[in-house]
C-alpha cells in the first residue's frame, strides 16, 4: 500500500507511450481495413482481448501502481479528443483519419473487385441487403462500405407504371 501512488517512470513517459500508442493503433487499424470494424466475430474479439493486454505494456511497462494506468489513458482520451477537435474543423483531415466509403453495389450491378479489394465476402453483404429487406442485387440502387465499417442499402425506386386507380 505504501507504493500505490509511486510511479515507475517520470509521469511524462507514460503521456508519450499512451499518445504513441493510439496514434500507431489508428495507423494500424486503419490498415487493417473497413471490414474489421462492421461485424464483430469471435475472431475479432480474441484480437480485441489480445491488443488490449498487449498495449497496456506498451503504455505502462512494468509499473504497478495506480497512477501510472490512469495517465495513459488519460494521456489517450486526450489524444483521442484532440483528433476529434481536428476531424470537425478539418475535412480533409477527417477523410485521412477515417477514409472513404466503398461503393459495392451501383445501379444493381454487383462490384466483385469492390469486395475483394476491402476483403469483403459477398456472404456479408447479402446479409447486410436482407437486413435491409431485400432479395437480390437488382432491388438495390447503391449499397456501399462506409469508413466505420457498417454497409449503407438505398433500396431502387421501382419503375414507374400506371396509375393505380
Amino acid at each position: 500500500m505504501a507504493h500505490t501512488f509511486d510511479l515507475s517512470a517520470p509521469w511524462w513517459t507514460f503521456v508519450v507511450r499512451g499518445v504513441i500508442t493510439y496514434l500507431g493503433l489508428l495507423v494500424l487499424m486503419r490498415l487493417a481495413g473497413k471490414r474489421s470494424f462492421g461485424e464483430m466475430s469471435a475472431f475479432d474479439v480474441v484480437i480485441i482481448a489480445l491488443a488490449g493486454g498487449t498495449l497496456r505494456t506498451a503504455i505502462i511497462g512494468e509499473d504497478q501502481g495506480l497512477l501510472g494506468p490512469f495517465i495513459g489513458v488519460g494521456s489517450i482520451l486526450a489524444t483521442d479528443k484532440a483528433l476529434a477537435w481536428l476531424c470537425t474543423r478539418y475535412p480533409r483531415f477527417n477523410r485521412l483519419v477515417e477514409g472513404f466509403p466503398t461503393l459495392l453495389i451501383r445501379q444493381g450491378k454487383r462490384d466483385a473487385e469492390a469486395l475483394r479489394s476491402q476483403s469483403l465476402p459477398d456472404a456479408a453483404l447479402d446479409r447486410a441487403l436482407h437486413g435491409a429487406g431485400l432479395e437480390a442485387d437488382d432491388e438495390v440502387q447503391t449499397a456501399r462500405l462506409e469508413p466505420n465499417g457498417k454497409i449503407t442499402v438505398v433500396r431502387r425506386s421501382s419503375p414507374l407504371g400506371p396509375p393505380a386507380c
